[in-house]
């Protein structure tokens, strides 16, 4: 008895960007979540593949996922795969043919790609191995400029650029359905935006942390560090009047999304206790570029004098430590997020002493991800991804008590010491191994 497969069955085939490795999978699945569909894969999945198969979705669901994503590249629905060209052939003729039919009619036109990850093909090559498709029943027009239909040959040759083989590892035939986003990373890069303050955030990160945050139309979304507001291009001492993030989302014409920024502390309380926010989105200070200070003193508060009227106060500061920035930030979202809202932040780590108990935890959000950038061959930041799953009671203040898991790491707060020293010690290396001149 013949087994049909319909829509409901069929098999998408995503091509990422083999960049922000450690970022693909939070992504797209916050993506699929967001239409509460679940990530289902072949038995065969490697995150580090540049080709994912993904398996109980529909067409729509494909295309809302690369309407967001600036990890995937393309997509397609997958008609065949193998590890060598005996299989694909296999695969391709066990495909159901009704499903083939409506992109393969005689009046329809098309044309076939053929992508190789990690090893270039001489055209030559190339039209070889078109026309080893010919088994199948294209009965269109060939059309390289604008067909109706695009079809896609991609070959795997594994990711070790001084070891590529003769063969692919894998070879997937589709047709293309969509590509992502990855024209946003050069569309808003920070080189072409309007103002840029000293601690501006890489767009293509930028987009990925709003895709972790599951951030969709009409959430208000927080960032309670959005940036000190000095200017940063060289040989620029003071900003603009019209140098502002306003500017930027007017550059962008998003202007009407924007909300307001305030001056604050942000480890003061300004806002009313009731759940407000969506999603939290934010770089906290590291200590490196800006530094961590909060209004306060250690001193006892003296009364301003009645006539004071404030014009010319500088608050005074103190210091503001790494473990309290992050214990502040949970505690925060804790009150502030809504059921099922996000909290994403950067982590700053110093690598060698690493482990995953250095990430803060709160007894009301649950992590979801933990992605890491490498800054150098000694410090890194982690993309910190949770999510609010209960509602904050009294006994959680004092949960850090009871349970070591939820304490501060104070480890923390040595994070810009270990950051210089490592660079004292790297200039120190490069110095010893570049010889002086003789004179």
């Amino acid at each position: 008895m013949a087994v049909y497969c319909g829509r409901a069955c069929r098999k998408y085939l995503l091509h990422l960007a083999h960049d922000n490795v450690d970022f693909r999978l939070p992504e797209i699945k916050a993506l699929l979540s967001l239409r509460n569909r679940p990530f289902d894969t072949s038995e065969t999945f490697s995150e580090k593949s540049p080709f994912w198969q993904l398996n109980g979705l529909s067409e729509d669901d494909i295309r809302s996922v690369m309407s967001r994503t600036v990890c995937g590249k393309s997509s397609f629905e997958l008609w065949g795969h193998g590890t060598t060209t005996d299989e694909l052939r296999m695969s391709l003729l066990e495909y159901p043919a009704e499903n083939m039919a409506p992109y393969l009619q005689q009046n329809s036109t098309y044309k076939i790609n053929v992508y190789t990850f990690n090893k270039t093909l001489v055209f030559k090559d190339r039209i070889k191995k078109i026309d080893a498709l010919d088994f199948l029943p294209f009965k269109g027009t060939v059309n390289l400029k604008d067909p109706e239909h695009i079809f896609c040959l991609l070959e795997d040759y594994g990711s070790n650029p001084n070891d590529i083989p003769e063969e692919p590892f894998h070879i997937y035939f589709g047709r293309w359905i969509a590509d992502g986003q990855r024209e946003l990373i050069r569309s808003y890069s920070v080189k072409k935006r309007h103002f840029i303050g000293n601690t501006s955030m890489d767009a293509g990160l930028s987009f990925i942390m709003a895709n972790h945050a599951k951030v969709k139309a009409d959430d208000l979304v927080y960032d309670p560090f959005v940036g000190t507001g000095k200017a940063s291009r060289k040989n620029q001492k003071w900003r603009g009047p019209d140098e502002n993030i306003r500017a930027n989302l007017r550059q962008y014409g998003t202007e009407s999304l924007y909300v307001d920024v305030m001056v604050s502390d942000a480890s003061k309380p300004l806002w009313r206790k009731t759940a407000q926010f969506d999603a939290i989105v934010t770089d906290p200070p590291y200590g490196i570029r800006e530094s961590t200070r909060r209004t306060g003193s250690h001193k006892d508060i003296i009364k301003p004098p009645e006539d004071f009227s404030g014009e010319s106060h500088v608050p005074v500061s103190m210091a503001y430590h790494l473990s309290d920035i992050f214990a502040d930030l949970l505690n925060f979202a804790a009150h502030h997020l809504v059921l099922g809202g996000r909290l994403v932040y950067w982590l700053p780590i110093y690598r060698p002493e690493y482990c995953e108990e250095m990430v803060p935890l709160h007894p009301c959000l649950t992590l979801i991800s933990n992605c890491e950038q490498t800054l150098s061959s000694h410090t890194s930041r982690r993309l910190i991804t949770m999510e609010q799953t209960k509602e904050p009671e009294d006994s959680d203040r004092l949960s850090h008590l009871a349970d070591p898991r939820f304490t501060p790491y104070q480890g923390h707060n040595s994070f810009r010491e270990k950051y210089f020293s490592g660079l004292t010690k790297k200039n120190g290396k490069d110095a010893k191994a570049t010889p002086k001149n003789k004179e």
